[in-house]
């Protein structure tokens, strides 16, 4: 099989890139086949995706929707110049804390002056796309590879720090405890260059687990 080159923003693209998975990995395929195929899950890229990432860490999700919201109606448009007008007050007053207030103005800084150019990101290897993210102040890695798999479709974003795919995998690869970010990063090895589309696998697998009567996860 093909691994797909344009991300996995259709079906038809994650069917291929698990279908590769499963003849490599019969972990994968028993995974498939217990809570068959995931959805693509997008959002918008540039600016603006990365923005609502930010926004919604840490918080509830209605929480996260709200002050999403907020935001939104008082940076319109949406685009780095526009935020960057705005006092920190002003901002604040959406809902954001000062650390997001402070991630969103790097990210802004960091979009006009062509420290990062969001159209290059998608044509890039996960680790180089993941380390420009990175150098962004407030970015982390988990909101590096959110970004990646989510608004730019990557094939091979891996969420190491996400606690749900941790559960997810140690569950499926029979370990004793749940893997920390560390040892994640090492687990996906076996899954490059598709480790976005495990991600999204194992996330539907995290969901199939807590719904099956006296799993814990």
């Amino acid at each position: 099989m093909e691994t797909p080159s344009t991300g996995l923003d259709t079906p038809d693209s994650i069917a291929v890139a698990l279908a590769e998975l499963s003849a490599r990995d019969p972990v994968i395929g028993e995974v498939l086949r217990q809570c068959g195929q995931p959805p693509p899950r997008r959002r918008d890229p540039g600016f603006e995706g990365l923005a609502h990432i930010v926004v919604g860490q840490q918080v509830s999700t209605a929480s996260a929707s709200a002050i999403w919201a907020r935001l939104r109606a008082l940076v319109e448009p949406f685009e780095p110049e526009t935020l960057s007008r705005h006092t920190d007050e002003g901002l604040r007053g959406a809902g954001l804390s000062r650390p997001k207030v402070r991630t969103l103005r790097a990210v802004a800084e960091a979009a006009t002056s062509g420290a990062i150019d969001f159209a290059e990101l998608g044509g890039l290897d996960a680790d180089t796309a993941h380390a420009r993210l990175c150098a962004i102040h407030g970015i982390g890695p988990w909101t590096a590879d959110i970004y990646l798999l989510f608004c730019l479709g990557h094939a091979d974003a891996w969420p190491a720090g996400d606690l749900a795919l941790q559960h997810a995998a140690g569950a499926a690869l029979g370990l004793d405890a749940r893997p920390d970010a560390r040892q994640m990063a090492t687990l996906g090895e076996r899954w490059r260059p598709l480790r976005g589309a495990a991600a999204l696998l194992l996330w539907a697998y995290y969901r199939h687990l807590r719904g099956r009567a006296g799993v814990a996860v």
